[in-house]
């Protein structure tokens, strides 16, 4: 739709119409930052105060050097059995330093427990091996939102508390066009892809209750994630780069208290790279940090279908600032796995710079996800290119509206975001029975979009100074079907 129909449609229709563990305030419409009588923190308040609560791991600092253990700084030989066995020692007396120095390492799955920090040093390179067998026997996973027993991630901890991994260092995922990503890109020759039959079977097995200790598959074709933290708590990964991922690149699944300050997340080619997925997970602060992904470079999730809202766990309390962002499909996204709900999201000074990036603010969803979004504060974020939409809200994500869980997204608040270029300034489509509700967009600017905005079935859209390709907005937009 031109500019000129969409500034029609929007008279016409104005004319017509005119903690760390008890952080998660009431939604209001447009709430101050600290309402009048109002005792726990809120808005940018809140996020002041997670900041201050997630603190890093306590971990003892003794070390425990892997080559001690057996471990081949040349790679010629596998060092899994020394890395663990240097794991093992440090948890033994009550946890340590687990040191790589430099050299190159090369390694199956790595198993972390409580009270140990893996230091990969300056000089160090992880590389984790391509053979699938080297990721057995299985572990409890989340796989785009589902639950089952799949190959370990590369890096794993579960039921862990203070756990770390730091270091200049380099964690080489090794996945390549012949490892890993084939799953996801070659046909199986029945219209799908590789990967198509355990997946459909896998959200199969979720929608018809099957326990979780049944849903295991006999050479799976369903990628593991690179690094996840599974209901662990006191987490730290700071200063590392994170190569060549197989999938998703660092995901905390049901964990609280996490801290990604630092990091390198290099994995633009390949399907799925997302750099940082926090999944049901609480207390989260991701700074400082740099993306170039595949896909998402930060993807807030809860659960898909069925799963999410049996788990029932939302993401909640995470806070985004000081990262760049260059290529991905989306800077901060939310969804489309976000069935468990997504409460108290605040992304602020990032910059994301990059025609290749589609998106810097995205929320995903449709009426199969269901779930909540609400209290979703973006401010002081320079986007010097965009390649996409700057905002876009989709209820029409996948398979749009088919099934019986409708999403609610609401209370988002927009400020001091200055972008140049992409498709749309702002991409918001909700539904007839639960309009995207509550937005407000002030003291921003647009700038070279082709079409300024694109909506359906929002309601209370407030533009309070607000340029769109140098025209002025101050007005409150509602509006049902798209002109």
């Amino acid at each position: 739709m031109s500019s000129t129909v969409l500034t029609r449609t929007l008279t016409a229709v104005l004319g017509a119409a005119l903690a760390v563990s008890v952080l998660t305030p009431a939604a209001t419409a447009d709430p101050p930052d600290t309402a009048p009588g109002q005792t726990e923190p809120h808005g940018w308040e809140l996020a002041d105060q997670i900041r201050k609560e997630v603190k890093p791991p306590r971990i003892p600092q003794r070390p425990f050097d892997v080559t001690d253990y057996g471990a081949d700084p040349t790679g010629q030989a596998d060092s899994t059995e020394a890395i663990a066995d240097a794991i093992d020692a440090a948890a033994e007396q009550g946890g340590g330093k687990v040191v790589v120095p430099a050299g190159e390492f090369h390694t199956g799955a790595i198993h972390l427990r409580s009270n140990i920090e893996l230091h990969v040093s300056d000089g160090a390179t992880v590389r984790f091996s391509q053979d699938p067998d080297d990721y057995l026997p299985a572990v409890k996973t989340r796989w785009e939102g589902v639950e089952l027993y799949n190959y370990s991630p590369f890096i794993y901890a579960h039921g862990a508390e203070d756990v770390a991994i730091t270091g200049g260092g380099t964690l080489d995922g090794q996945a390549d066009d012949e490892h890993w990503w084939p799953w996801k890109e070659e046909s199986n020759g029945d219209g799908g892809v590789i990967e198509t039959e355990h997946r459909d079977q896998l959200f199969q097995w979720a929608a018809d209750g099957v326990p979780v200790e049944q849903r295991r598959f006999e050479d799976s074709k369903l990628r593991p994630n690179f690094v996840q933290f599974y209901e662990s708590e006191n987490i730290l990964v700071e200063d590392v780069t994170l190569t060549n991922s197989p999938m998703w690149m660092i995901h905390p699944v049901l964990s609280e208290n996490v801290t990604v300050d630092g990091v390198t997340l290099d994995s633009p080619v390949g399907p799925n790279s997302d750099g940082v997925n926090p999944e049901s997970s609480k207390n989260v602060v991701i700074k400082n940090s740099s993306f170039d992904n595949g896909d998402d470079c930060i993807a807030i999730k809860s659960g898909r279908n069925e799963d999410g809202r049996r788990i029932g766990v939302p993401s909640e309390n995470i806070v985004i600032h000081d990262n760049t962002m260059a290529d991905g499909h989306g800077g901060v996204t939310i969804g489309s796995e976000m069935s468990g709900d997504v409460y108290n999201v605040f992304a602020e000074d990032n910059v994301m710079d990059s025609e290749n990036l589609d998106r810097a603010l995205r929320i995903k969803t449709n009426s199969v996800r269901g779930g909540t979004v609400e209290q979703v504060y973006f401010r002081d974020n320079d986007i010097p290119q965009i390649g996409g939409e700057v905002i876009r809200i989709n209820f029409q994500y996948e398979e749009g509206d088919a099934g019986e869980h409708t999403p609610t997204v609401r209370d988002i608040r927009i400020e001091n975001v200055h972008s140049t270029g992409g498709a749309f300034g702002l991409y918001l489509l909700g539904y007839e029975q639960s309009p995207i509700s509550d937005v407000t967009i002030r003291d921003s600017t647009f700038a070279d979009v082709d079409t300024p905005m694109e909506l359906e079935h929002v309601r209370n859209l407030r533009l309070e100074n607000v340029g769109i390709n140098g025209e002025r907005y101050d007005e409150v937009i509602d509006v049902g079907a798209s002109g």
